[in-house]
């Protein structure tokens, strides 16, 4: 493995030289971002589709102004927004429809302002050193989250640093926060959580902070557990790796979920991060070859900037010190998924040991809160996707474990995308509790 870890890293300097190509097209990306007008859903009716034939349904669909919040193209079903002045045109195909949200605006209200965050020390507890807890009442800019983990950081002074992965294409950090024990950075073998790669997954950014929150909290207690998984494995966590469809979803479209990376060779914006790692890529039926789809899987393999800072780093890692456990956090449907995504026949080496584990973290989240998440490889889980981010890291940077979680809530019906600022503790509390599960079954 550790051979062809290294074929593929002789291939970094190439990929590389993607970031200074795109770099080209931020200029543009920069301005489409400042004379756009931002995205008014108020009106927008969401419907539950049944479909057997995703083309043709399109098809029927083209001349409807709606956004797709379903993310395949192999769904027996899919759920749409459309724009309040083609409400009545919808109707009119007479399609096999349920309504679930009556106002996307409306639902999208309820998250609520946007609080500034007293950053640099100015809003910590008293007791721990650690930023305050009103953190976790409402979402945050981009910015914010920057300073919070720098906050985060300077209350864990002596284990832990905050490093840039790289750049995004429009020039903003991939950063994130790195966690060690008693015996210093960088020995241990990693745990990796990415989280955000879809723009519009605003739940999992802040969900991801809180148990990062924990992890040094418990640490800094002595808390037997933490202070053991600690100890044992370096932790490398990035709340948001897609910072330019990040704040597009602030300053422009909240249901933006690619990056937003320009191609020659159309007018519509943005790349699946999540279906351009360089692995099992040209799948047919995992991905979209159409620049205008939520699941675009780029023109190439791993030819995203956002991946060739993933791919650098995680192999990094997987040279260094090896990974025991990587995970890709999403929303929303509540599922806990395991590789493969490119193939329902592939199967991990593993398997009965995964769904044990699987099953023990699927218990722990139930017991705190009530919720049921679904547990299985993802191919026969939910539907077949390639180019993915688990598929990668098991197969090509040699995981031990590699996952995905899809958080709170479990439908459309529950707001999808869009849930109240109240859900990101509980949601914390509820995977937080699945983690420590996990830990302790390693």
């Amino acid at each position: 493995m550790l051979t062809a870890l290294r074929s593929i890293s002789a291939t970094r300097t190439k990929i590389k030289n993607i970031i200074i190509i795109m770099k080209s097209f931020a200029a543009l990306a920069l301005g489409l971002q400042a004379v756009a007008a931002k995205v008014s859903y108020d009106g927008y009716k969401v419907f539950h589709i049944e479909t057997s034939d995703f083309e043709a349904m399109q098809a029927k669909l083209s001349d409807i102004e709606y956004v797709s919040l379903d993310c395949e193209s192999n769904h027996k079903s899919l759920e749409v927004a459309v724009a309040p002045q083609d409400l009545e045109a919808f109707e009119a195909l007479g399609l096999d429809v349920e309504v679930s949200i009556e106002d996307m605006g409306a639902e999208i209200a309820k998250e609520g302002d946007i609080k500034p965050y007293k950053a640099r020390k100015k809003a910590r507890d008293v007791c721990t050193g650690l930023p305050d807890m009103s953190w976790f009442d409402s979402y945050h800019v981009f910015e914010d989250h920057l300073d919070f983990l720098e906050d985060l950081q300077s209350a864990f002074v002596r284990n832990s640093e905050l490093f840039d992965a790289g750049l995004s294409l429009e020039g903003r950090p991939l950063r994130g926060i790195h966690l060690w024990g008693r015996d210093g950075p960088g020995i241990k073998p990693a745990i990796i959580w990415h989280a955000t790669v879809h723009a519009r997954e605003w739940i999992t950014t802040p969900t991801v902070e809180y148990m990062a929150y924990q992890i040094i909290r418990d640490y800094r207690i002595k808390e037997p557990l933490i202070t053991e998984t600690l100890d044992n494995y370096d932790f490398y966590i990035m709340p948001v790796i897609n910072p330019d469809g990040f704040v597009h979803t602030h300053e422009n479209d909240r249901l933006w979920r690619k990056n937003r990376q320009a191609r020659e060779s159309s007018s519509c914006i943005g790349t699946d991060i999540n279906r351009n790692w360089p692995h099992q890529w040209d799948v047919p039926g995992g991905s979209s070859t159409n620049p205008c789809v939520e699941t675009y899987r780029g023109e190439s393999p791993g030819d995203t900037p956002e991946m060739a800072v993933m791919t650098n780093h995680t192999l990094s890692l997987a040279e260094s010190t090896g990974i025991k456990f990587y995970v890709d956090w999403h929303s929303y449907s509540q599922l806990i998924l395991l590789p493969y995504g490119y193939s329902c026949d592939a199967m991990v080496k593993d398997f009965d040991t995964q769904m044990e584990l699987a099953r023990g973290v699927r218990d722990a989240i139930r017991s705190v809160n009530g919720l049921d998440f679904v547990y299985g490889p993802t191919c026969e889980t939910i539907y077949q996707t390639s180019g993915g981010s688990m598929d990668y890291v098991y197969d090509v940077a040699n995981a031990e474990l590699s996952w995905a979680f899809e958080l709170r809530p479990q439908s459309p019906r529950q707001g999808g995308f869009a849930i109240p600022p109240e859900n990101i503790i509980p949601s914390g509390e509820e995977v937080w509790a699945g983690m420590r599960n996990l830990f302790a079954n390693f």
